[in-house]
C-alpha cells in the first residue's frame, strides 16, 4: 500500500463526502482526486525527482501532496519563515527540483539555479498514479533545527502508510466530523493530520496561518470536531473561546504537541472545555509523527488524582504506541530503569531516521531521538529536552529541564529557559532566562533559594536574565541556541585599545630605531588576547 491508495481508496468508497474546506471554497473527495491526478500530468512533463512547496496552507497544498505522490516524484514542502538564502540552500540540496509557490512566495525562487517554477492551474488531462512500492521516498521535511542547520527527513511510503493504518480505522470518521489545521504545511503535524483525516474520510478545514481570534471563529463557523495545536497557541485559543462565553461547542478532540505544555495550560483546557478530549502526542519528524500518547482518560486519571506520582503525568507525554518500543538508554547504550534519565530511543515501522545524506537507524532498527527523558513504572515518558542541552557541570550531567520545571512553579514565574554556558572552572555554568508572571518581582536570591530547596545546590544557576518573552519557533519549540548564542556573545572580551607606540626602550636606556622595534602593542594584545581566551 502506498500514499496515493490512501486518496483513492476513500474518493472510490465516499467520493461524494466533503474532503477539504477552506474558506468558501469546498471540494468533495472525488474532486480532490481529480485536481489531484490534474496535478500529476503536470508534474510528469518536468525532469524532476521532487516537487517542492512554498507557502501558507490552502487547498492546492493536499491536492499537490498526492498530486506528487501520484507523478512518482517526493513532495516536499519548505518552510516560508526562512530567510532567502536559508531558502535558497534547502532547495539547492534537492535540485533539480520544481516549486510550487502562493504568489507572496513567487519572487523568492526566481533564478535559482537548479529550481524551476511550476504554476499548477488544477486543469488538462488527468494522469493515472504511478504504481509506487514502500520504499518510495513519498516526502522529504526539513527539520525545524533548533539547535543548528535543518536537515532533510526522507519518509517513505513505509513509514508513512503503517503509522496510518493502525493510527485510524479506514472511513471511520462520521459525517459531521471535522478537523481544523492551522499548523504550517512544511511540519510533520500537518503531514500527519492530512494522511489520517483523509483515511478516516474526515473534512479538513483548513486556515492559511495560525490567528487566534481567526481560529475560533472558523471553528465555530465549521463546527470543527478536532484540531491539532501547539503549546502558544493554546493559551491563545482558551482566551479568544472565553472572552465572549461562548466555548467551542462542537469541539470533542483536542491533540497538542510540538514543545512543552505547561501543566497549568492543560488544566485550564480541562476546566474551561470539560467535555473536550484532550490527546498529548509526542513524536518526531524521522518517526513519521506520533510514538507516544497521553489519552483523553489519562488526562482525566492525572487531573483527579490525590498520588503525585499518578497526579505528575500530566506533564508526561503518555505511552508507547502499541506498534512502537521505546528505551531509555544511558551514554555506554546500556538500558535504564524506571526514573533513571537518558536518551530515548525507538522502533518501529513507522520510524524512519533516514537523511538525505545518511541513516542514523541502527542495524536493529532503533533509533537515536537525541531527546532525554525517563519513563515510570508504568511506562509514561516524561521529556526532559534535547541530548544537546544537556549541561556539564563539573563531569555531572544536569538535564536544563528538572531546573525549568522546579522555576515554573514559583508563583512569581511565568515561562524560564536553562541553558549550560562555557565556564572555565566548572567546563559549563547554569544560567537562567525567566519571564516574570504579571506583577511580579524577580528576587534572584529566592528563586536560588527555591532551587536548592527542591533539586540541590549543584542545580542552582549562577545568574538569572529577566525577559518579557523567550525565543520559540512558529511549532512552540523554544530556541535555546538563540539564548546560547547571547550569553556566550556576552562572555567575549571586549576589543582593547590599541595603544600607539613611537618608539620602545632598550636595556641601555637608549630608545630604538622605528625599523627595529618590537611588534605594535596592538597586535600584541591581540596575541596575548587570544592565549587567554
Amino acid at each position: 500500500m502506498n500514499v496515493t491508495m490512501i486518496l483513492e481508496m476513500v474518493s472510490q468508497a465516499a467520493g461524494d463526502r466533503a474532503a477539504v474546506v477552506s474558506g468558501d471554497l469546498c471540494w468533495n473527495y472525488n474532486e480532490l482526486a481529480d485536481r489531484a491526478r490534474a496535478h500529476a500530468a503536470a508534474i510528469r512533463e518536468r525532469d524532476v525527482t521532487s516537487v517542492a512547496y512554498l507557502g501558507e496552507n490552502s487547498p492546492e497544498t493536499i491536492a499537490l501532496f498526492f498530486g506528487c505522490a501520484m507523478a512518482g516524484v517526493s513532495y516536499v514542502p519548505v518552510n516560508y519563515r526562512w530567510t532567502d538564502d536559508q531558502l535558497a540552500e534547502a532547495l539547492q540540496r534537492i535540485a533539480p527540483v520544481a516549486v510550487v509557490t502562493d504568489e507572496r512566495s513567487a519572487p523568492r525562487v526566481r533564478g535559482l539555479p537548479g529550481v524551476e517554477p511550476l504554476h499548477l492551474t488544477g486543469g488538462g488531462a488527468p494522469a493515472e498514479p504511478e504504481d509506487t512500492d514502500g520504499e518510495f521516498p513519498a516526502v522529504l521535511l526539513f527539520t525545524s533545527g533548533t539547535s543548528g542547520t535543518p536537515k532533510a527527513a526522507v519518509l517513505r511510503n513505509r513509514h508513512l502508510v503503517p503509522y496510518v493504518v493502525t493510527t485510524v480505522e479506514f472511513l471511520n470518521a462520521s459525517e459531521d466530523e471535522a478537523i481544523l489545521v492551522s499548523v504550517p504545511p512544511y511540519h510533520i503535524a500537518a503531514v500527519s493530520s492530512l494522511l489520517t483525516s483523509v483515511y478516516a474520510g474526515r473534512r479538513i478545514v483548513l486556515m492559511p496561518a495560525f490567528d487566534p481570534a481567526a481560529w475560533v471563529e472558523a471553528a465555530r463557523r465549521h463546527k470543527a470536531t478536532q484540531a491539532m495545536v501547539v503549546p502558544t497557541m493554546l493559551n491563545r485559543i482558551l482566551d479568544e473561546a472565553e472572552r465572549d462565553g461562548q466555548g467551542l461547542p462542537a469541539l470533542r478532540h483536542l491533540s497538542y504537541g510540538g514543545g512543552r505544555m505547561p501543566v497549568e495550560v492543560i488544566e485550564r483546557a480541562m476546566s474551561l472545555l470539560p467535555s473536550l478530549d484532550l490527546v498529548n502526542a509526542y513524536g518526531l519528524t524521522e518517526t513519521s509523527s506520533t510514538i507516544t500518547l497521553l489519552s483523553p482518560d489519562d488526562h482525566r486519571e492525572a487531573a483527579a488524582s490525590d498520588d503525585p506520582s499518578v497526579r505528575a503525568r500530566l506533564g508526561s507525554v503518555g505511552r508507547a504506541l502499541p506498534t512502537v518500543e521505546i528505551e531509555i538508554r544511558d551514554e555506554d547504550g546500556r538500558v535504564l530503569g524506571p526514573h533513571e534519565t537518558g536518551e530515548i530511543w525507538v522502533r518501529g515501522d513507522q520510524v524512519s531516521g533516514e537523511y538525505l545524506s545518511h541513516s542514523a537507524v541502527g542495524d536493529d532498527g532503533w533509533y537515536p531521538t537525541r531527546d532525554h527523558g525517563h519513563l515510570d513504572v508504568d511506562g509514561f515518558l516524561f521529556l526532559h529536552g534535547r541530548a544537546d542541552d544537556v549541561i556539564v557541570r563539573g563531569g555531572e550531567n544536569i538535564a536544563p529541564g528538572e531546573i525549568e520545571e522546579r522555576l515554573r512553579s514559583h508563583t512569581s514565574i511565568k515561562d524560564v529557559a536553562v541553558i549550560g554556558v562555557p565556564d572555565t572552572e566548572w567546563g559549563e555554568r547554569i544560567e537562567a532566562f525567566v519571564v516574570p508572571a504579571a506583577g511580579a518581582a524577580v528576587v534572584e536570591e529566592d528563586l536560588r533559594q527555591w532551587v536548592r530547596e527542591g533539586l540541590r545546590s549543584t542545580r542552582v544557576p549562577q545568574s538569572f536574565h529577566v525577559r518579557e518573552e523567550l525565543p520559540y519557533n512558529e511549532m512552540g519549540k523554544l530556541l535555546r541556541r538563540v539564548l546560547r548564542a547571547e550569553s556566550v556573545a556576552a562572555l567575549a572580551p571586549s576589543p582593547r585599545p590599541a595603544f600607539r607606540r613611537w618608539g620602545a626602550w632598550s636595556g641601555a636606556g637608549r630608545r630604538r630605531r622605528r625599523s627595529d622595534r618590537s611588534p605594535s602593542p596592538a597586535s600584541d594584545c591581540r596575541e596575548r588576547g587570544s592565549g587567554h581566551d
